[in-house]
């Protein structure tokens, strides 16, 4: 009997040892499936950056879109570092108005913001759009990429060439350098602030048109 309950002790510890290790190869295992998610959803971001007059008026935009994880208002295009709002507004910082829009490749191409871009603002009044008048509200799309300039000259000539506008686009094509994100209030404004005159007199009737023109790339 003694002999057997050694045994059996035996046994019991021999599971104890070899037991752990196979839980610990299934958390092991467990984590690399998801660090391997994580760098394949990481693999799928991409960035745009895009200026079409006021930023609340195209993040309001660009939030609606499925595939779009992210959207930040800020200034970029300028050699002032860290420029507040004011000095953006002052146009002599040489900054203008940006979304910095982060998209996953899977669900939504650089050639449909591309398309929505054209859509929500003007890209034929030079340094203007509406009331809002500056450098600092400039048409201009920052590229990150080949990729993204050779898509948005290419652009640019066809709608020129179709007269797809009454005037020519003169949208600005110039590489990114830098993005200064805005101050917090100016982040997520319209959503924020629906009741303000500005939001209900402009931003909304742009987000309405949008909204029918690309009903079946929105967000559920």
């Amino acid at each position: 009997m003694k002999q057997y309950l050694i045994s059996l002790a035996g046994a019991i510890i021999l599971m104890s040892c070899t037991n752990p290790d196979k839980g610990s190869q299934r958390n092991s295992d467990q984590l690399n499936n998801n660090q391997k998610g994580k760098i394949m959803e990481t693999k799928n971001l991409d960035t745009a950056t895009f200026g079409g007059g006021c930023f609340w008026c195209v993040e309001a935009v660009y939030q609606q879109l499925n595939g779009v994880v992210s959207v930040a208002s800020g200034y970029s295009g300028g050699p002032r570092a860290n420029p507040s709002y004011e000095q953006v507004c002052s146009g002599a910082t040489g900054h203008a108005e940006v979304v910095q829009i982060v998209y996953d490749t899977t669900k939504i191409s650089f050639d449909e913001l591309l398309q929505v871009f054209w859509t929500v603002h003007d890209p034929t009044t030079l340094n203007r759009q509406g009331a809002d008048v500056g450098t600092q509200y400039r048409s201009v799309v920052f590229y990150h990429n080949e990729h993204q300039k050779e898509l948005t000259k290419s652009y640019i000539e066809k709608l020129n060439a179709e007269h797809a506008y009454d005037n020519p686009v003169v949208t600005e094509v110039s590489p990114f350098t830098i993005f200064y994100k805005a101050e917090d209030y100016h982040q997520n404004y319209y959503n924020d602030n629906k009741n303000q005159p500005y939001c209900s007199f402009v931003i909304q009737p742009k987000v309405e048109k949008f909204k029918k023109v690309f009903g079946d790339k929105l967000k559920k």
